[in-house]
């Protein structure tokens, strides 16, 4: 448990999944390049809000877990925006090292289904 909790002026902007969740899409601070997408529930976004850090939530392990963690590839969090829906947050970040678990820079560094002009 990480002892914050999110602030009810925050939580009341929020639609969440079923499962009590929201999209939190993670951009680098610096170039803009999206590195990856994960899913938050309040205590996440609340921890990520007080300490600046990328916390997010499992939903194949069922818990919260705290980016670079165990990895050192840790995320520094600059901002933090609702969209207007209130089901997606961006977070822009300083990221140290991998930000996808495979090891690469970006979860989006797979492949490319349609290229720019």
């Amino acid at each position: 448990m990480s002892g914050h909790t999110l602030d009810p002026r925050i939580a009341g902007k929020l639609r969440r999944t079923d499962d009590g969740l929201i999209a939190a899409v993670v951009q680098d601070s610096a170039t803009g390049r999206v590195l990856m997408m994960a899913w938050m529930d309040d205590a996440a976004l609340a921890e990520t809000l007080a300490t600046r850090r990328g916390v997010y939530f499992s939903r194949s392990r069922g818990q919260r877990w705290v980016k670079g963690e165990t990895s050192g590839h840790v995320q520094h969090v600059r901002a933090v925006e609702i969209d207007c829906d209130g089901d997606t947050v961006l977070l822009r970040v300083d990221q140290t090292g991998a930000a996808c678990h495979k090891g690469t820079f970006s979860c989006f560094d797979t492949e490319t289904l349609l290229g720019e002009d």
